[in-house]
């Protein structure tokens, strides 16, 4: 398991966190890398696997796109392998990213890891998104500045640059230093050797994305279907003029909506997913009964939480508590329900990566308890070891 040293994170939150960036030294001691460019070459030749290789060789900019059959015929000049969610496919990678859950689960996006060999990197760029750079072997220089204007520059239709920032930070990582670097915050990391850097990024999601998920989640349940009146229809001298009292009336039927429980649950949905949904091949899980996971759990088995699972719930308002009768909770856009006697061990299940029961007792009151992580290991959320 991975743990921050070195860090007081409410102070990280309130002086850091969408603020301004920051050097952690040794923020994991002794650091492990969870992989090496070995196993991240593999899983860039996996079709499901999103990567890329950036290189540049005589001030020539190239990108190249997985999957690779051969990897080393795309690494020229100084190049970097950089490979998406990996926290999916490695279970030590997903580790690594847990480390950082002092910020919530559905803020989280993935886990993104690149090699490079010396002088590699992607060139000076802003990203749209918070991200935590932990040094794995290896070193590489990071210069970070503030937010300002920026010439953009586009060496490679897949590659988009800035020049012209000051770096406010300009310091060499080493194994276990980590760099925290605010979304809208010019930066350039240049590899000093062959090096491993693992990025963990969190979800911004646009007012774009929003909306098309809500569109589709109205679709798909038959939802929101009041439709326009005017009753108080006002004259015009043109027939084609839209009257402010009518663009008024539109917003209102939107704002309506935005304060319905159908909107709290399709939130709750659209947060609970990864960024990319992750499918789960059914030939790979292995279906158990309900005895059998009864079994398994009176015995102390543990049950691990598969990589990239996000369970999300809504806290309730004070004037619904004493209304509430179930406990509501999210994964992959799916919801699940439990009687609220069991709330607290369900949130003891979903909030450890690996559960075991530590009282062995398990009576007729449990079952819904039971059938439920029953549920969680044939959906193959979890799985026990």
């Amino acid at each position: 398991m991975y743990s921050l040293n070195n860090f007081d994170k409410q102070q990280f939150i309130n002086q850091y966190w969408q603020k301004k960036p920051l050097v952690i030294k040794q923020g994991f001691d002794n650091f492990i890398d969870p992989l090496d460019e070995h196993d991240l070459a593999g899983l860039s030749q996996e079709p499901s696997v999103d990567s890329r290789i950036v290189s540049q060789t005589a001030n020539t900019w190239q990108v190249s796109h997985g999957p690779f059959e051969d990897v080393n015929a795309h690494c020229l000049g100084a190049w970097s392998l950089l490979v998406q969610s990996v926290d999916h496919f490695v279970p030590e990678a997903d580790q690594l990213m847990r480390a950082f859950d002092f910020i919530p689960h559905w803020r989280m996006d993935d886990l993104m890891v690149s090699f490079s060999n010396k002088d590699a990197g992607v060139g000076s760029h802003l990203d749209q998104y918070d991200v935590f750079i932990i040094q794995g072997k290896g070193s590489r220089r990071w210069q970070v500045g503030l937010p300002g204007n920026f010439n953009k520059i586009n060496p490679h239709k897949d590659l988009a640059q800035i020049s012209g920032f000051e770096p406010v930070i300009d310091q060499v990582l080493q194994p276990g230093d980590i760099i925290y670097i605010p979304a809208n915050h010019p930066h350039n990391g240049v590899a000093l050797e062959e090096c491993l850097n693992y990025s963990v990024g969190f979800r911004a999601p646009s007012q774009q994305d929003m909306l098309s998920s809500l569109a589709d989640f109205a679709i798909d349940n038959n939802l929101f279907n009041q439709r326009y009146t005017d009753k108080e229809l006002a004259p015009r001298e043109f027939s084609g003029e839209i009257k402010q009292q009518e663009v008024t009336r539109f917003k209102h039927m939107l704002q309506q909506l935005l304060e319905t429980e159908q909107f709290s649950n399709w939130a709750a949905q659209f947060l609970s997913q990864s960024g990319e949904k992750q499918e789960f091949d059914e030939q790979d899980i292995q279906i158990f009964s309900h005895q059998d996971i009864v079994g398994k759990l009176k015995a102390g088995v543990p049950f691990v939480r598969c990589p990239a699972i996000k369970a999300v719930f809504l806290e309730q308002p004070l004037s619904n508590i004493e209304k509430i009768e179930d406990f509501m909770f999210y994964i992959q856009g799916e919801v699940f329900s439990v009687p609220l006697n069991d709330k607290e061990l369900v949130l003891n299940f979903l909030n450890r990566p690996v559960f075991y029961l530590e009282n062995n007792t398990l009576d007729q009151s449990s079952i819904f308890f039971t059938q439920l992580v029953t549920t969680m290991v044939n959906s193959g959320y979890w799985y026990p070891e």
